[in-house]
């Protein structure tokens, strides 16, 4: 049952659209204090997600199906030039949710060119246009160390995340 290796069987990796979840949501947040495997997420905090709120740069960002198209085929694209195994994929309008496994690449190395690769393709499409990312700083990085955990992800990211998108812009 358990991955006897030094490396995961594969990563799951989240990262969410800009301003979409802040800190003191009612979802909670993850912080330098609140970091650790298992601590408890901050506590909601209808003051400090206000204050978040003003300090954004712009907008909170909302991914339409032509952008979301275009992170799906990006995606697909460097994990095959890399060398990835993409397990699952589901991009969403506020988040993406990624099962990769990658022998020997560390798990912040591929959310980085994930997220990189995907503004590229959006800016060169003409889908984005602004200076900043469409994406929050960092992203959640789980490690998944054997194949019950795989199966789970794999399962969570296609089926756990509501029913599909619609199609139009």
């Amino acid at each position: 049952m358990w991955n006897d290796t030094d490396e995961p069987l594969a990563y799951l990796l989240t990262f969410r659209c800009y301003g979409t979840w802040l800190h003191g949501d009612e979802r909670g947040a993850i912080d330098r204090n609140n970091n650790a495997f298992g601590s408890p997420y901050m506590r909601p905090s209808e003051e400090f997600e206000c204050f978040n709120a003003d300090e954004l740069k712009m907008p909170p960002v909302k991914l339409t199906a032509r952008q979301r198209r275009s992170v799906i085929k990006t995606i697909r694209e460097v994990c095959e030039y890399k060398g990835w195994r993409l397990i699952a994929l589901n991009v969403r309008t506020n988040h993406v949710h990624v099962l990769v496994s990658a022998v020997s690449t560390g798990a912040s190395t591929i959310l980085n060119s994930l997220k990189s690769y995907s503004t590229r393709r959006l800016r060169e499409s003409g889908l984005w246009e602004k200076e900043q990312s469409p994406w929050s700083r960092r992203g959640s990085k789980r490690l998944l160390w054997n194949a019950q955990s795989v199966e789970r992800a794999a399962d969570y990211v296609v089926n756990g995340q509501g029913g599909p998108l619609p199609e139009f812009d």
